[in-house]
C-alpha cells in the first residue's frame, strides 16, 4: 500500500553538493518519522538523518553541517541537501518511512563521490 519514490542520486565529484527526494503515497499519513538511511559496501546500514511531522530533526555525527533534512507533510515528501560531500558519503541511500504501524523502505538510490 505504501510506496516510497527516491530520486537525485548521481556521481558527483568530492566537495560537490545533490539533492535527494522522496516522495511517499498510498496511505493518509498521521504522525510519523521520514528519514535517510545510507548502506557503504561492507558496512551496515547507518541512519544518516530523519525528521518528524513536527520537524525534529536528527542527524548522525559525520554529516552535521553538510546535511540537511527538511519535509513536505502535505507532499509527503522528504529531502535531503547534501553538501560538501566526501568520498566517505559513497552509498546506496534508502528513504525510511516510520510509523507505529510499522516501517517502509525506498528503493535505493546510489550516491557515489569521487576524489
Amino acid at each position: 500500500q505504501v510506496q516510497l519514490v527516491e530520486s537525485g542520486g548521481g556521481l558527483v565529484q568530492a566537495g560537490g553538493s545533490l539533492r535527494l527526494s522522496c516522495a511517499a503515497s498510498g496511505i493518509i499519513f498521521g504522525l510519523n518519522s521520514m528519514g535517510w538511511y545510507r548502506q557503504a559496501p561492507g558496512k551496515q546500514r547507518e541512519l544518516v538523518a530523519d525528521i518528524t511531522t513536527g520537524g525534529s530533526t536528527n542527524y548522525v555525527d559525520s554529516v552535521k553541517g553538510r546535511f540537511t533534512i527538511s519535509r513536505d507533510n502535505v507532499r509527503n515528501t522528504v529531502y535531503l541537501q547534501m553538501n560538501s560531500l566526501k568520498p566517505e558519503d559513497t552509498a546506496v541511500y534508502y528513504c525510511n518511512l516510520a510509523t507505529r504501524r510499522g516501517n517502509f523502505w525506498g528503493q535505493g538510490t546510489q550516491v557515489t563521490v569521487s576524489s
